[in-house]
């Protein structure tokens, strides 16, 4: 899944005013395969970089499918001695939660179907029934459990688990709690396009504000089709919109992605979802299962949901057309 935000933080973020006594910190780097940046204001004295790199450092060591000699890649390759630490459990528990309110559409152990079927590609690897079956029978989160030591068990010593679609968000929880925990009580905190806010950005003294991406954008110019206000809140989105396909006969445009409940590509008429939640871990796992699940289905579950709104971009009859809560709707800055 692509994830993207284009961020109207042009708000000063490589700078201060220097008339104002409370201190800007800003903090830019890559981390996780990709870029973060986080600004907040302190007058707190910490050795902040360290800070910081440290909760990478330890998310990684527990859940990096891209680390071969993480608690994960080990578990995947079928080692039974690991014993997972609090991240990877609380992410585990998380991710079995979202799985069951989404009737299965979130499940992090669909990434070799994922990857089997070449998404990066130019056209779908279709797979045969039989290549296909092979790596279904090993698809399912309720197939595994945590014992009482935090031993990750197994049904198929085979089955895959990776966290791609909620580990970006449970990291930024984390660095927000860091935060928190040394008295900043403003900040923004951006990792791979997913956010958490707390409180203003004092520098424009207003709630922190974001661009939400045009689904129809070029590589060459971005271009946003809502600016959201945020305050106290986490912020995520997924699409695959830049990978979508036309049908040849009617025109309609629709991206692929990857039923967990029969493990086929199927088609998608949401471009691109947008979830705002508590914590980023929840808001990134929702914007990836509405976007498996199709806009009727997505509606479902959200208007069933408690703290969890969406705006949900998607196609109908070859027009583009939005769906959003009452919540993400209020937010949006009107012109």
């Amino acid at each position: 899944m692509y994830k993207f935000l284009f961020f109207l933080l042009v708000i000063c973020l490589f700078g201060c005013n220097s008339k104002q006594t409370i201190k800007t910190k800003y903090f830019e780097g890559n981390a996780l395969g990709t870029t973060y940046h986080i600004k907040f204001f302190s007058e707190e004295e910490v050795n902040w970089e360290k800070g910081l790199d440290s909760i990478y450092e330890v998310v990684n060591k527990s859940m990096s499918t891209y680390l071969p000699n993480s608690d994960i890649s080990k578990i995947n390759k079928g080692d039974t001695t690991i014993v997972v630490d609090n991240m990877f459990k609380e992410v585990f528990l998380l991710s079995k939660e979202i799985n069951k309110s989404t009737s299965g559409y979130f499940d992090p152990t669909v990434g070799n179907l994922v990857n089997a079927y070449g998404f990066g590609a130019e056209e779908l690897n279709y797979l045969s029934d039989k290549e296909l079956d092979s790596l279904f029978v090993l698809v399912g989160i309720d197939k595994m459990e945590l014992s009482e030591d935090n031993r990750l068990k197994k049904e198929n010593i085979n089955s895959y688990i990776e966290f791609n679609a909620v580990a970006k968000g449970y990291t930024i929880d984390r660095l927000a709690i860091f935060l928190e925990n040394n008295n900043v009580d403003n900040y923004l905190i951006e990792l791979g396009g997913e956010l958490r806010v707390k409180g203003i950005n004092k520098e424009k003294k207003q709630a922190w504000r974001v661009g939400l991406d045009n689904p129809y954008q070029t590589e060459l110019k971005r271009e946003i089709t809502a600016i959201l206000e945020l305050k106290n809140e986490a912020l995520a989105t997924s699409g695959n919109y830049r990978k979508f396909r036309q049908d040849s006969i009617t025109g309609q445009r629709f991206v692929h992605t990857i039923n967990p409940l029969t493990g086929k590509a199927e088609k998608s008429n949401i471009l691109s979802a947008s979830v705002l939640a508590t914590t980023c871990a929840e808001a990134d796992a929702y914007a990836t299962a509405f976007m498996a699940m199709g806009l009727e289905k997505s509606k479902l579950v959200i208007e069933n949901l408690t703290g969890i709104d969406a705006y949900l971009i998607y196609t109908e009859n070859d027009s583009t057309k939005v769906y959003s809560t009452a919540k993400f709707k209020k937010q949006l800055v009107k012109d």
